[in-house]
């Protein structure tokens, strides 16, 4: 039986990265709280604090290391994709998020080797079958590179959310990989 590739993004995909980072963000700057709503793309610079960065968002030391996981199915599911085909992880990342990024899926998917973590942000020049991603440049991309996708929804994909299959948990993810392999 030939294993097809499935890859996942991790931030906002596998876990929760911009709820976290917004958290900061408002512990910062208080006088202008972020919700996650108001981020409807990812040029954040419109709406975070003006002495905010990127540095400042995402390059907070251990930020990726305490990330919540997605939600209770996610450990299980992956696990069940794992088993059934080739998994990869493809991550955008900064060089310095690297091995805190590592470093969670080692305590949360250790079953995940460092054979199978990609960091690209270009992810569609991968070989893959599927990509489950939340960000709406990949997920064009992969389609526009004839590749099959799964999104999870977000404020910042909300315009495209009814051109691509979408998926809100990870409760019967597995299920739903086979049945866009198999179409």
């Amino acid at each position: 039986m030939d294993r097809k590739i499935v890859a996942i993004d991790m931030d906002d995909t596998l876990c929760h990265l911009l709820p976290r980072a917004i958290h900061y963000h408002n512990l910062l700057y208080p006088d202008l709280p972020l919700t996650m709503e108001q981020i409807i793309n990812f040029d954040l610079r419109q709406i975070w604090h003006h002495e905010c960065s990127e540095d400042i968002f995402f390059g907070r030391p251990g930020l990726y290391e305490e990330l919540e996981i997605f939600d209770e199915y996610t450990i299980a599911e992956v696990e069940k994709i794992h088993a059934q085909h080739d998994l990869i992880i493809v991550t955008a990342s900064r060089p310095d998020s690297v091995p805190e990024k590592w470093r969670w899926l080692q305590r949360h998917l250790p079953f995940i080797s460092y054979e199978n973590f990609f960091v690209a942000k270009r992810k569609y020049l991968l070989e893959f079958d599927v990509l489950i991603d939340d960000g709406p440049h990949n997920l064009l991309a992969a389609r526009a590179a004839g590749k099959k996708t799964i999104g999870i929804p977000r404020p910042w994909n909300l315009p495209i959310q009814s051109e691509f299959v979408m998926k809100d948990s990870w409760q019967g993810m597995s299920e739903l990989v086979n049945e866009i392999l198999e179409s």
